[in-house]
């Protein structure tokens, strides 16, 4: 159903049993695809594509111009996947021509109140964004992803699966999967154990993961040799493999470590 005070192209592609509220618009190039609902008052531009079963609430801007002064109307792509939840005032941006030209959203995210997702972000699937969190351009967040209220990621900067970033925190570095950081600077704190109790992950291999954790951040030596060890004393445990192969991957940042401890 199309409200009779919506404006949609004609040129706009829309699936079935799609609902499009009072006084949207839905710009030439857009995709809603089937049992989508878009409410009242909200704007999709560009070259966007919105996945099956996703809901928009009022007053969401998606697609528009990236915020980057190096765009120059390049035909870059905003994807987003199916069932995800995409609140009020939540705005999400395409691609650069200096990034991979699309922004891309897995399924079955919420993205609450005031979340920004700038261009060129990858975003997997399961995520959680509390109000206001904000996305620089190029980040990769992965899937199970916990980013608590004004949270806000530095560009290019990478979060690991399973991670949980707590509000308000400034994250200028790469997180670990698994990783629980915090602190207007953001540090890690440990793992995010209760994520991975709840993801049903055994006691052997929390257990395990800890003492990875352990290692590899220990000051007794360089991170690469303490990834090393890891991987030579936990080489059957598949989730120290993902921290270790995280970690090893080219990345623009380096990675959140544990506060130094104070010595009296």
């Amino acid at each position: 159903m199309i409200h009779q005070t919506a404006i949609v192209s004609s040129k706009a592609r829309i699936g079935k049993n799609v609902t499009i509220g009072a006084y949207s618009i839905i710009g030439d190039d857009v995709e809603i695809n089937d049992g989508v609902e878009i409410m009242s008052h909200v704007c999709i531009e560009g070259r966007t594509i919105v996945g099956e079963g996703t809901k928009i609430f009022p007053f969401a801007a998606i697609g528009f111009r990236p915020q980057d002064l190096k765009f120059h109307g390049e035909k870059s792509k905003l994807i987003i996947g199916r069932n995800n939840f995409i609140r009020e005032y939540v705005t999400m941006h395409p691609g650069t021509e200096g990034g991979r030209m699309e922004t891309t959203v897995g399924d079955g995210n919420l993205f609450m109140i005031g979340v920004h997702i700038a261009h060129d972000c990858v975003i997997g699937s399961n995520v959680v964004m509390g109000n206001n969190a904000t996305l620089g351009g190029h980040v990769c967040v992965e899937d199970n992803v916990i980013i608590g209220g004004l949270a806000a990621v530095h560009q290019w900067t990478r979060i690991g699966k399973g991670a949980i970033i707590g509000g308000m925190s400034g994250v200028e570095r790469d997180v670990i999967p698994y990783g629980n950081v915090k602190g207007e600077r953001a540090y890690l704190c440990g793992l995010n154990i209760m994520g991975l109790k709840r993801s049903d992950v055994s006691r052997k291999d929390v257990q395990a993961m800890q003492k990875a954790y352990e290692i590899i951040f220990s000051d007794d030596d360089i991170v690469s040799n303490n990834l090393k060890k890891a991987e030579e004393q936990f080489s059957d445990s598949a989730h120290v493999r993902e921290i270790i192969d995280f970690m090893r991957r080219k990345s623009e940042r380096s990675f959140c470590h544990p506060q130094p401890q104070r010595k009296n």
